[in-house]
C-alpha cells in the first residue's frame, strides 16, 4: 500500500469518525429536548387567508432564548430551510421547504428583534429577524433571514404589531 492510498484511507476514516460524532451529538440533543412540546398546528385554513405581510427568505433555526448557538433539535425546529413567513392576526406561519410548517400563536409572542447570527448562520449586523416566543413554557428564539433587505423592517413592524404590549 502506497503513501497515497494510506492518506486516502486515513482521510476517509477521519471524515467517517466526524460524521459519527456529529450524529451522536444531534441524537443526544434530541434526547435532552424530548420534553419540549410540539409547536401548535396552524389553525384550519390559515394558509389560504390573506396575511398582514408575507415575505420569502431563509428559516435559520429556533434556539433557546438568549443562547443563539443552542439549537432546538426537537420537532425539526433546528433545521435550516428556505421558507416564507406570513404574519396573520392569529400568529406567525413559517412555511419551510422540506419541513412541517411552524406556527407561532400571537399569544405566545414574547418579543422581536434582530441579530447578526444564530446557530451557524452569521450575516451582517441586524441581518436576521428574531421572534422570541413561548414554546410550552420554554422561551425560544426563531431566526429568519429575509431575501430582500427592504423586507426586514416591514417584517419587524408586522411582528411588533402582532402582540399587544410589545413596542411598536
Amino acid at each position: 500500500m502506497g503513501p497515497e492510498t494510506t492518506a486516502v484511507l486515513l482521510t476517509l476514516l477521519v471524515v467517517t469518525a466526524l460524521f459519527v460524532l456529529i450524529r451522536r451529538g444531534w441524537a443526544g440533543r434530541l434526547r435532552r429536548q424530548a420534553g419540549l412540546p410540539a409547536p401548535p398546528a396552524p389553525p384550519a385554513g390559515l394558509a389560504e387567508r390573506t396575511p398582514r405581510l408575507a415575505v420569502e427568505g431563509m428559516y435559520v433555526s429556533t434556539t433557546l432564548q438568549g443562547a443563539p448557538l443552542e439549537r432546538v433539535a426537537a420537532h425539526g425546529l433546528g433545521l435550516r430551510a428556505r421558507a416564507a413567513v406570513a404574519v396573520h392576526d392569529d400568529g406567525v406561519l413559517y412555511t419551510r421547504d422540506g419541513e412541517a410548517p411552524l406556527f407561532v400563536p400571537a399569544a405566545a409572542v414574547l418579543g422581536t428583534g434582530t441579530a447578526s447570527g444564530m446557530a451557524g448562520k452569521f450575516v451582517e449586523r441586524d441581518g436576521l429577524v428574531v421572534l422570541t416566543w413561548d414554546l410550552g413554557g420554554t422561551p425560544v428564539d426563531t431566526g429568519f433571514r429575509t431575501r430582500r433587505a427592504a423586507d426586514r423592517r416591514r417584517l419587524l413592524a408586522a411582528l411588533d404589531a402582532l402582540a399587544p404590549g410589545l413596542p411598536a
